[in-house]
């Protein structure tokens, strides 16, 4: 209990399965923003029928610079500097904007400020980000701060008891990009987990959400929980981790129904339909808005016959394929260091679309999902190869992805694309309706001139 006096100082606590629960600050501390009312509103999200997705009225723009989670210093220092820590973290674990010199990792500025780190778990890609997609990842030592760092992305995917029993509190800070199957979400509900399982407390520095501006996708099938959809919500949720991590616990989704003793510390001037996208590549594979923006409408490509341009300069950016040729686009991947070892189509002309105009519309529009590609994409390999070789190459893994068998029903004509995503519309509100309580920041910033 006395930790927990300690962490009362801490900006928006939202504990165990309490949503609504009040918001203790330090002394002079607006929590969010000091906005106005009048410019924030958390408006009901407008139906996308065609595309099967829930989106905000219009983007916006934030009038001045977000502040992340981690750049609280003090909120961090006055919960944080009496017990020892151990940090989720990776290349986008910086203090600072990401575009100037003026920047830290949050690991060595909690070292900096004398707070008792013990380790650091790295999560996909690695705790530097340069890992490739997948890599088993081993335990090894920061030269930096020769700290120990335990992979959560190898031999074990949740921080067991033994790594947890000399730390009493779990930072978590990384960068999503807010689809279902990044594996970041996965890393943070399994932390979590262990977190409850062993007595430890989750501290989340919040960060906005590039797809925060909709909701898009149907909600997996209990069946198919997997480290890729480790969670029942749309493919594309709209909720920042620190948002996630309440949901987590108010909807007692971990093991046993246990609740995870939980801080978060949010993000400050955002709001859900602001365009905003990271300024440090969260992954390899995605090193641009554009990228981020189109990613959760081209992952279900991975376990098909379609390259999604890993191994070439523009990953997600560009699809295509040896045969069944869909445009006249054309690019050869080749292998990457630490992105893409051994790409799709090594070394083989693709012939296929380049997205990037795309990408970038949708980093300004208030909507951008499209699964129909996929179908049509289908539809052009089987008839244009006279090879008997399948267009998914992986059926399993493509319904963990999607969250659901109904896809490869689309693709086998047993169902139109159609009904097929208007399946999953009523789910996609009742989740509208179950995430509410757990928002930290409004859904729509309302324009200047009264739009």
């Amino acid at each position: 209990m006395k930790l927990l006096a300690q962490l009362s100082c801490i900006i928006l606590v939202w504990m165990s399965s309490l949503p609504c629960a009040g918001t203790p600050c330090l002394p002079g501390y607006q929590p969010i923003e000091a906005a106005n009312e009048d410019s924030l509103t958390r408006a009901s999200m407008v139906l996308d029928s065609l595309h099967g997705a829930l989106h905000v009225q219009h983007r916006s723009e934030p009038p001045m610079r977000i502040q992340l989670g981690n750049e609280d210093i003090r909120a961090i220092y006055e919960g944080c500097s009496r017990a020892g820590v151990a940090v989720v973290a990776n290349q986008t674990s910086v203090i600072g904007d990401g575009t100037t010199k003026q920047q830290t990792h949050l690991v060595d500025s909690l070292l900096a400020l004398g707070i008792d780190v013990r380790k650091v778990f790295a999560p996909e890609h690695g705790f530097r980000g340069n890992a490739h997609n997948g890599a088993h990842i081993e335990d090894n030592v920061d030269p930096v701060t020769g700290l120990p760092i335990l992979s959560l992305h190898g031999k074990h995917k949740k921080p067991s008891a033994e790594s947890l029993s000399d730390v009493r509190i779990i930072i978590f800070d990384i960068q999503d990009v807010g689809a279902r199957f990044y594996t970041y979400l996965s890393t943070l509900f399994l932390v979590m987990e262990a977190a409850a399982e062993n007595g430890k407390v989750v501290v989340v520095l919040d960060r906005p959400n590039p797809q925060g501006h909709q909701i898009a996708g149907p909600i997996i099938h209990p069946e198919l929980i997997s480290y890729v959809g480790q969670l029942p919500v749309p493919v594309v949720h709209g909720m920042t981790l620190g948002e996630m991590a309440q949901m987590i616990n108010g909807e007692g989704w971990l093991a046993n129904g246990a609740l995870c003793e939980l801080v978060v510390i949010p993000c400050k001037g955002y709001t859900h339909s602001d365009a905003w996208y990271p300024p440090i590549a969260p992954s390899p594979n995605l090193p641009t808005a554009e990228s981020i923006a189109l990613y959760p409408s081209l992952c279900p490509f991975e376990p098909t016959t379609v390259s999604v341009g890993r191994g070439t300069a523009t990953p997600f950016e560009v699809i295509g394929m040896p045969t069944g040729s869909m445009g006249s686009y054309t690019f050869t991947p080749q292998p990457v260091p630490g992105a893409a070892p051994n790409p799709k189509h090594n070394g083989m002309l693709c012939y296929g679309q380049n997205l990037h105009a795309l990408g970038a519309e949708w980093t300004r529009s208030n909507t951008g999902f499209d699964w129909s590609w996929i179908v049509e994409y289908a539809h052009a390999w089987q008839a244009g190869t006279s090879s008997e070789e399948p267009f998914i190459k992986s059926p399993s893994f493509l319904d963990k992805l999607v969250g659901n068998t109904g896809l490869q029903s689309v693709i086998k004509g047993e169902l139109s694309y159609a009904a097929y995503v208007s399946d999953w519309l009523i789910g996609l509100r009742e989740f509208e309706h179950k995430r509410a309580p757990y928002l930290l920041y409004p859904v729509q910033r309302k324009l200047e001139h009264g739009g």
